[in-house]
């Protein structure tokens, strides 16, 4: 390690608002993938499981980490789901071949056992149409199941399902990835912004207090991204609220240098979708401004012999198609993926003032920050802390942080800083949270941090997560392998803060200000 420490400065003034932050930054992902439902969320029989056969031990962790929104069912699955075939007494539900993730879906675990256990686990819900192979005519079925009071067909099914209340779910996502090859129902972006228009009218005449999320291209580096954009709000700008983002990371290279700054995409991302829907709407001449669901994000790189299968080749995976729930994409997170997502979590905070949901995919067991075992117990990945400190601290007002920092070039990008940090004002409770990532894979970062704004004057505390291995994973054996602790040394004078950030470090420093 190079005994050298870098030396960084971070400005932070009270006046120099983003915006607040939305709690549904802090959301989730529950896919019919894998064993994210079954054994995951849901495994009747497990030695924690409640009457309703959800995984208590899965329930407090998710508790743990204040998850306000869930999106469900899917994802890919979605596009050939029937959402009928979950609801109704579990013994007569329909078996399905699943053809995203060629699996044999039960539908034991359906939307009525969705909305149970996310009133138990104090999460809003976000529900995901299927407008591949369907359409607005079964959304407007969905919508009068959940949402309509009664007197109605598809609002007194529910209610014979045990549901006199309505579910009242607010958010809806208009399909998935439509302009993904790979997507069941694959269309063009006229194609899909017709649909997603006439789908949306629909909704809102059922229940116009519904917010509705269009689908955004797959991912920043497809083809069709900018151009699906503007033909899709040119059809829908009027009727929906939120147009998404996705965007997965990995570290295929095993180069860390890379790999951190992929955080720093994350923010071009988002930054020229923003510019898209103001074009859009300066275009139409209208006033309305689209806010972002950014409601797939994660790192996503682990698991290949998966990704093998999936493709129909050769692979080490010894299921068989259409077994049902097999181990898919159950990527073992380590310390250089904490980062990442510290990373990634920042950039979304950074950006408060458009990005409003936000939803690290997934939660349980699927390129998740929990994991489980079959009867056995779970436990919290290394990627579970930066979330879990960003739901923790990081719903107050962010401000826009004035960084000093050294740069460094990748294989791709020149001119990354090596600090990258977010901070996070709480007036009603006077404290400042500052959020940051020592990116540098040998050297210490010396913070420097002008508070004299918000007139800072003691720090309460400082955790910090790091490890001499990059490789270092949590498992059942060595579940607190790679955990947070808390540092003491950091010095505030005159509200100016001084704190050593060790070499590839995450770090929350939570001040104590005047104002």
């Amino acid at each position: 390690m190079n005994s050298t420490p870098l030396q960084a400065t971070l400005i932070v003034d009270r006046d120099f608002v983003l915006g607040p932050v939305d709690s549904k930054i802090f959301g989730s992902f529950i896919e019919h993938l894998g064993r994210a439902v079954y054994t995951g969320v849901f495994e009747p029989g497990h030695p924690s499981a409640d009457s309703d056969g959800f995984r208590g031990d899965v329930l407090d962790l998710i508790r743990e980490l204040n998850v306000s929104i869930v999106r469900y069912p899917g994802g890919n699955f979605v596009s050939g789901f029937n959402w009928e075939d979950s609801i109704g007494p579990q013994g007569g539900r329909p078996r399905r071949l699943d053809l995203a993730w060629m699996s044999t879906e039960s539908n034991q675990f359906g939307l009525n056992e969705f909305m149970t256990w996310v009133r138990k686990a104090g999460i809003e819900p976000m529900m995901a149409l299927n407008l591949g192979t369907r359409g607005p005519s079964e959304a407007r079925d969905l919508i009068e199941y959940c949402n309509h009071p009664g007197g109605t067909r598809w609002s007194d099914l529910r209610r014979t399902h045990g549901f006199s209340e309505a579910h009242r779910i607010k958010y809806w996502c208009l399909g998935n990835e439509m302009d993904g090859p790979w997507q069941i129902g694959h269309k063009t972006a006229s194609e899909y912004g017709r649909i997603a228009c006439e789908t949306a009218k629909i909704l809102k005449w059922v229940d116009p207090s519904v917010s509705l999320v269009a689908s955004g291209s797959s991912g920043h580096a497809m083809n069709t991204f900018g151009t699906w954009e503007l033909e899709v709000l040119h059809h829908t700008l009027e009727h929906v609220d939120f147009i998404s983002l996705h965007m997965y990371n990995g570290n295929v290279m095993d180069d860390l240098t890379h790999y951190l700054p992929l955080s720093d995409e994350m923010d071009d991302f988002i930054r020229e979708t923003v510019s898209l829907c103001d074009a859009a709407a300066a275009k139409q001449k209208s006033r309305k401004k689209i806010m972002l669901s950014f409601d797939e994000w994660n790192a996503w790189y682990h698991d290949q012999e998966s990704l093998k299968w999936l493709r129909g080749e050769k692979s080490s995976l010894t299921q068989a198609k259409w077994d049902e729930a097999p181990p898919l994409l159950e990527d073992h997170y380590n310390m250089a993926d904490a980062l990442l997502v510290g990373s990634m979590l920042i950039t979304l905070l950074n950006n408060a003032d458009r990005v409003k949901i936000a939803c690290l995919a997934q939660l349980v067991n699927v390129i998740a920050p929990i994991m489980t075992r079959p009867g056995g117990p779970a436990w919290r990945q290394t990627i579970f802390y930066p979330f879990l400190h960003g739901s923790r601290f990081g719903r107050g007002v962010s401000l826009r942080p004035v960084i000093r920092s050294p740069l460094f070039d990748t294989r791709h990008r020149q001119g990354s800083p090596y600090l990258t940090a977010s901070a996070i004002h709480h007036p009603d409770k006077n404290e400042l949270v500052i959020f940051a990532v020592n990116r540098s894979v040998d050297q210490s970062l010396q913070l420097t941090g002008d508070l004299r704004s918000l007139e800072a004057d003691s720090v309460i505390e400082w955790l910090s997560l790091s490890h001499s291995d990059t490789k270092a994973i949590n498992g059942p054996e060595n579940p607190a392998q790679v955990i947070p602790v808390s540092r003491t040394e950091a010095r505030l004078e005159t509200g100016r803060l001084s704190a050593l950030l060790n070499p590839l470090s995450w770090n929350v420093i939570r001040l104590k200000t005047s104002k």
